[in-house]
């Protein structure tokens, strides 16, 4: 009985390895690595089967329209009109408070407190799904 075991789990895993390695394949082709002079820089559906897409082919942008039949070249454009650097935003922290930012509020010490494996975590979600699911109370009866 164990050694059916063993050899059915060993099976198992023989098979999940073999998944492992076709789904990395499909990702991405042998050969075929990332290049960097090009890329999609952005794409948008425009009706059924449709589509206009900016490319970047080295130093220039090329506007492209896709259809199921069809890639046409639109225009082509300098890179900076359309790559942008995005604003960097700045969030002033109180450091000598006791709230960090992006910190769980239940998160008051230990390592499992804010985290999902946290009994407090799980107290907090039951009580709050309560309160959303909870009937409101009758006024007065009739």
């Amino acid at each position: 009985m164990i050694q059916l075991l063993i050899q059915v789990a060993l099976t198992l895993l023989v098979v999940l390895l073999l998944m492992w390695g076709l789904a990395r394949m499909v990702r991405r082709p042998l050969g075929l690595r990332g290049n960097e002079s090009l890329s999609v820089l952005g794409s948008q559906q425009v009706g059924r089967g449709a589509a206009v897409a900016v490319v970047r082919v080295a130093d220039r942008a090329l506007v492209i329209g896709i259809t199921d039949t069809q890639v046409s070249l639109l225009v082509e454009h300098d890179l900076e009109a359309f790559v942008t650097e995005p604003e960097e935003e700045h969030i002033p922290v109180d450091l000598e408070g006791s709230e960090l930012p992006g910190r769980h509020p239940a998160a008051a010490g230990g390592r499992l407190e804010g985290s999902v494996l946290s009994p407090r975590t799980w107290l907090s979600a039951v009580d709050f799904l309560r309160e959303r699911t909870a009937r409101p109370e009758r006024t007065a009866r009739r």
